[in-house]
């Protein structure tokens, strides 16, 4: 019996440690497959599919659901991506849906997502899983990562876009520990992690606030984007 128990806190301390070093995913190799096809001219090249899955902020709502499109941070991203691999074909692909939260985005995902067949997907949906909690909104990104590691998808969480009705630099508000759960699953399941969120943080430490980066309460203009593209960037240079 003694050596039984000793051998199940031996296994349950051993697991412990394993789920400790566990690291996301770095921008120096995750993404060297699709770098590559990046970097590689015409007639050998081919088109990478980009699928952003989410809620307003990738689909470009502003104020006054206004859509501006090629001001939202997935085609901010493409003219980076353009200047830094001008051979590439690159197709942004929007799968995201205004006012939407993770578990419809979960539901959705094998009927809207995987038939692009993308090369990287992306997650944003924390800004909306306010709504629905910690718990739930976690489940449903398993899920979604899950689902895109089984195909042999990269994958890239993103952090929040602000909320200006949230306390951003407090650790213990809801939208920070929705960030730390996204930081939290990048890590257990070792796919890339863009933190957009810190980025806000670190702005707000140092200016104040973030007004010059919102067009709405709680979706960012165009410099708000440009930040998040510049985190998505990193992925790829």
């Amino acid at each position: 019996m003694k050596t039984v128990t000793y051998l199940f806190f031996s296994l349950y301390f051993i697991s412990l440690i394993s789920a400790q070093q566990l690291t996301p995913a770095t921008p120096q190799d995750y993404l060297v497959s699709v770098k590559n096809i990046l970097k590689t001219k015409f007639p050998n090249n081919k088109t990478i599919n980009l699928v952003f899955h989410g809620h307003s902020v990738p689909s470009g709502y502003w104020a006054n659901s206004e859509v501006h499109t090629l001001q939202s941070y997935p085609y901010l991203l493409l003219k980076r991506l353009k200047e830094q691999y001008p051979y590439a074909v690159i197709n942004i692909i929007l799968t995201s849906i205004g006012g939407e939260w993770s578990t419809k985005g979960e539901k959705r995902f094998i009927t809207d997502v995987l038939p692009h067949k993308p090369d990287v997907v992306f997650i944003d949906y924390a800004l909306n899983d306010l709504g629905i909690g910690l718990r739930q909104s976690k489940v449903a990104w398993a899920s979604m990562i899950e689902a895109a590691q089984a195909k042999g998808i990269k994958v890239i969480l993103l952090t929040p876009s602000p909320d200006q009705r949230q306390a951003i630099a407090d650790a213990k508000s809801p939208l920070s520990q929705h960030a730390q759960q996204i930081r939290n699953l990048a890590r257990e399941y070792q796919v890339g992690l863009a933190d957009p969120y810190q980025r806000f943080v670190q702005i707000v430490n140092e200016q104040g606030g973030i007004r010059n980066y919102m067009s709405h309460i709680n979706h960012p203009n165009e410099k708000g984007h440009a930040l998040i593209a510049d985190e998505l960037f990193k992925w790829f240079q």
